[in-house]
């Protein structure tokens, strides 16, 4: 046998049901439900490359995944390298296609585009390099849109009002303000 990659998981079981036992029966029932099916190491693979195919994943979400799994460090260590090595992850890959997708089908402005992928844990570095995915006249003319569209729908407001409410609109949108009084200058 091949060490821990051909074992199913159920040690980790045993551990669980151990601390279960410890806990008494409210965590008893609560820990029914939570209850793995063991995988081996090649199965586990296999699901962690599908997730990858799926659509881009930054590394903090395949992290994520693998803590699912309740694996040993040496073997997300492996599963990683072999994910990168395979270029199944890809973190640039997955910022540039999430910078595009926010802003040209969400109409995210880059501020909140930005604040999202440092919560993703990618390298803001990284970021401001792959901004480059959005055309300058079309972060133009979505922020126009944008301010159009929300200033005709405010009704019954003076001027001042309907103007101010709209840069706060578009400002928690993740617009900069800067951007925004540029355009309409």
């Amino acid at each position: 046998m091949n060490s821990w990659k051909e074992k199913p998981y159920s040690i980790i079981n045993i551990c669980l049901n151990q601390k279960i036992q410890r806990m008494g029966i409210f965590a008893h029932s609560f820990f029914i439900n939570m209850e793995k099916k063991s995988y081996t190491f090649d199965e586990i693979k296999l699901k962690l490359v599908n997730y990858c195919v799926y659509q881009d994943r930054c590394h903090a979400e395949v992290e994520q995944k693998m803590r699912e799994f309740l694996l040993i460090d040496e073997a997300k260590e492996e599963i990683m390298l072999y994910l990168l090595r395979e270029n199944y992850l890809n973190e640039e890959r997955f910022t540039r296609s999430y910078i595009r997708g926010k802003f040209y089908i969400k109409h995210w402005g880059k501020t909140k585009i930005k604040m999202n992928l440092k919560q993703k844990q990618v390298p803001e570095k990284l970021i401001n390099k792959c901004f480059d995915e959005i055309d300058e006249g079309d972060y133009e003319k979505t922020i126009r849109k944008i301010y159009e569209d929300y200033y005709s729908k405010q009704n019954g407001l003076k001027e001042y009002q309907r103007k101010s409410k709209t840069i706060k609109y578009l400002m928690s949108r993740g617009f900069e303000y800067e951007r925004i009084n540029d355009v309409f200058e």
